[in-house]
Formats: C-alpha cells, sequence, structure tokens
C-alpha cells in the first residue's frame, strides 16, 4: 500500500488520528461540495476551500459556491475571502489554507480541504517555492508584450529568460507563458530556478484523498445543467455587476469561467444562447484538462467513480470513514 501523503513508510496505524486532513477532490460538476458538507456534519469537521475562483466574493453563482444554506450547515474556511479587484495565488492560499488546518485541529475539529484546482492541491500535498510576489506592473506588461508580440514571439523572448519553462509551455499557454516572463522579469530569477526550490509539505500533517471521478458523459452533462441553472439563478446580473466595478480585464476573477461569454452576450455581440453553448463547451473543456490532472498527477487514496448525490452518501461514507479513522481504505 502507498503510505498517504505526509506518512512515511513504516509509520501506518490503525489507531485514530484526530489530526489527519481529509481531502475531497475532483473536476468540476462531481458533487465534492455537497460530499464535503455531509462529511463535516458527520465528523464534526470544517469545509477548507481549494477552488482558486470561489475563493473570490464577487462570483457565488458563477463559481457554484457553497450558499447561504449549506454554510449554515457547518464551518466554510476560505470563499469569498478575496475582493475580485485582487490577485489571489497559489502561495497565499496555501499559507491560508495550512492556517485554517491548524485552526481546525485545535479547535478538535475535522479539517476537510474540498476543490478541483490542481495548483493549489499540489502545492498543500507535496510543497511549493516561496516565490515573491510579482508587481502588478509586471504582470500587466506581460499581458501587454503577450498581446502585442503574440505566442510564438513571446515564447521565445521568455526562452532568453527562462529556457526550461519555455520549452515546457505551448505558445497558445498565455496566461503560463506570461506568469513565467513575469516572474524572471520581476524577480531578476526564473520560475524554473524558483520551482526547483520547492518546500516540503508540513512534517507534522497527515492527509488523505478522496477523489470523486464521475464517467465523463455523466460530467458534461453536469457541467450543461449547472450552468443553465446559473443563469437562471442570477449569473448574467452577477457579471453585470463585476463589470460596473471596471476591473482590469488581465484578474482573475474577470476570466472566470462563464465571465468572458457573458460579457459578449451584455455587450450585444453574441447571443444568450451563444454565451450558454460557449460557456459549457469551455467549462468541459476545463473538465477535460482537470479528469487528466487528475488521472496522472493525483494520488488518491479512495476513488469514487461516479457523481455524488444523497443517494450515493451510504456507499460512499464508510470508504471515507475508514479511510480517516484507520489510514485503510
Amino acid at each position: 500500500m502507498v503510505p498517504p501523503y505526509g506518512v512515511a513508510a513504516g509509520l501506518m496505524s490503525s489507531t485514530p488520528d484526530p489530526t489527519t486532513v481529509l481531502v475531497i477532490a475532483g473536476p468540476t460538476a462531481s458533487g465534492k461540495s455537497a460530499l464535503a458538507v455531509r462529511v463535516a456534519e458527520v465528523l464534526d469537521g470544517v469545509v477548507i476551500n481549494a477552488d482558486s475562483m470561489q475563493v473570490y466574493r464577487d462570483l457565488r453563482i458563477l463559481t457554484d459556491r457553497p450558499d447561504s444554506a449549506n454554510e449554515g450547515r457547518v464551518p466554510h474556511r476560505l470563499f469569498g475571502v478575496l475582493d475580485g479587484a485582487d490577485r489571489g495565488s497559489v502561495v497565499w492560499w496555501r499559507d491560508a489554507a495550512l492556517s485554517e488546518i491548524r485552526t481546525a485541529t485545535d479547535a478538535g475539529k475535522r479539517a476537510i480541504v474540498c476543490g478541483g484546482t490542481g495548483l493549489y492541491l499540489r502545492a498543500l500535498l507535496d510543497g511549493i517555492a516561496d516565490i515573491p510576489a510579482v508587481p502588478d506592473a509586471v504582470a500587466r506588461a506581460a499581458a501587454a508584450r503577450y498581446a502585442a508580440m503574440g505566442g510564438d514571439a513571446f515564447r521565445a523572448e521568455l526562452h532568453a529568460l527562462d529556457p526550461i519553462t519555455a520549452d515546457r509551455l505551448s505558445p497558445g499557454d498565455a496566461q503560463r507563458l506570461q506568469r513565467a516572463w513575469a516572474v524572471a522579469t520581476g524577480t531578476g530569477r526564473p520560475l524554473s530556478a524558483w520551482q526547483a526550490d520547492a518546500a516540503l509539505p508540513p512534517e507534522n500533517m497527515t492527509f488523505r484523498t478522496v477523489l470523486l471521478f464521475p464517467p465523463s458523459p455523466v460530467s458534461a452533462d453536469a457541467v450543461e445543467r449547472r450552468f443553465r441553472t446559473m443563469v437562471e439563478t442570477g449569473a448574467i446580473v452577477e457579471v453585470r455587476n463585476l463589470l460596473a466595478r471596471a476591473l482590469d480585464p488581465a484578474l482573475p476573477v474577470m476570466k472566470a469561467l462563464g465571465v468572458p461569454q457573458i460579457t459578449a452576450f451584455l455587450d450585444g455581440r453574441i447571443s444568450l444562447d451563444e454565451a450558454v453553448r460557449t460557456s459549457v463547451t469551455a467549462t468541459r473543456q476545463y473538465a477535460k484538462r482537470q479528469r487528466t490532472w487528475f488521472r496522472h498527477q493525483f494520488r488518491s487514496d479512495c476513488r469514487v467513480d461516479a457523481k455524488f448525490s444523497e443517494s450515493e452518501f451510504e456507499k460512499i461514507f464508510p470508504k471515507i470513514r475508514e479511510l480517516v479513522l484507520t489510514l485503510e481504505c
């Protein structure tokens, strides 16, 4: 059996460990948030967000953040804590998540990390390089140069600054190319060099991982149903209010799934049907990328090949209880 994250071989135990952190992960629309709430109710837990868009308070509906009813059932942390004008980062999130985990554990509660952002999960479970913050002006300069030069030329310029990262990215990977350029320019050191200094995960924490991994057709159907519900329950108003703030289009919140498409509808460039269709397509493509990441880069202690529902809970929970209490599944 492969030891869990944070546990060395030979240290497995059947003794219940109240400090074991449960991580519930999965692609978008897999039902992981609902599962986390149900588990937290039974295990006296605190749900800690690991979704890079759900940290922003501006987009409760469009990012599918837990509603007030679910937030009232169990404690929720790191949901809607950043203003849309802020730039969340993986370093910020990891520090905040570790703090919330320690607070929950110290209070005798089970910490339950829930989300699907692979970069966040990898940082929590495997550690992350302590890269200094890049000034906003440098990030804006990276975006402007990419737009002016195009992907191929920009990647060639990055190659002179950070050949290792440039070789790993395609010309169309605008976000990562710009990030690498901004880090190299803003810190004077290549991103690849910073990443080589990655910190180790906390020594005093044991992480146990559950992966919700419904079949692709089930996931695709769930994505469409969920997005149409979002539109019916206020997503358009939510985006209109966001646009009224006149934020920098390069900010993460402005790139959230559905925001560019609904913006195009509100500007009169496309119909609502087209906005919904293209949003669903973009979300399905994102889910596909998540599935690939989870399949190849995430070590799950328990994998559930189904979308969570209340009817599934009685099947899923015994596995989770055994996983957390005995370190076996």
